[in-house]
């Protein structure tokens, strides 16, 4: 299945805005626009707001409460890293954004362990044939996380 295509960081946020609505959950935005304010331009120079290009990259932080607790940080590269409930996803497009969230507030995430070697994912399973996986750090979970396990 093909992803709506989010060319800006601001339809990726009007895209989770509508998640948020959908799902009856807050949310709060913060946005740093220029060179000079987004977290992965190291290599701008000293009062720098614009890209060699002339454009102004455009990041966002998002925090959605409710269960799970979800953060998503848009990056002007066209990724985001989403955090739910203290596991975070690196490198996930941000046109698969939206049908993240919606396969973890519509019931679709699970957790999976594994006896040997030892260790817990929360699995996040997309349209598309697409999964995502990532290992949970911490010792204790929290009831959300252990409300999805399926083992």
């Amino acid at each position: 299945m093909e992803h709506l295509r989010l060319l800006t960081t601001e339809s990726a946020v009007t895209a989770i805005r509508a998640i948020a609505d959908e799902y009856r959950l807050t949310m709060s935005v913060t946005e740093d626009i220029g060179a000079d304010q987004t977290s992965r331009r190291t290599c701008a120079g000293a009062f720098v707001t614009v890209d060699a290009d002339g454009s102004l990259p455009h990041e966002a932080f998002v925090e959605l409460t409710g269960v799970p607790e979800v953060s998503v940080r848009l990056f002007p590269e066209d990724d985001a890293k989403i955090t739910v409930d203290g596991v975070e996803f690196h490198d996930v497009p941000k046109h698969a954004v939206p049908a993240f969230l919606r396969s973890v507030y519509g019931g679709l995430a699970f957790t999976k362990g594994r006896f040997f070697p030892p260790g817990r994912w929360l699995v996040v399973p997309v349209p598309g044939d697409e999964t995502y996986k990532e290992l949970i750090a911490s010792v204790t979970t929290t009831s959300w996380l252990t409300r999805t396990a399926r083992d």
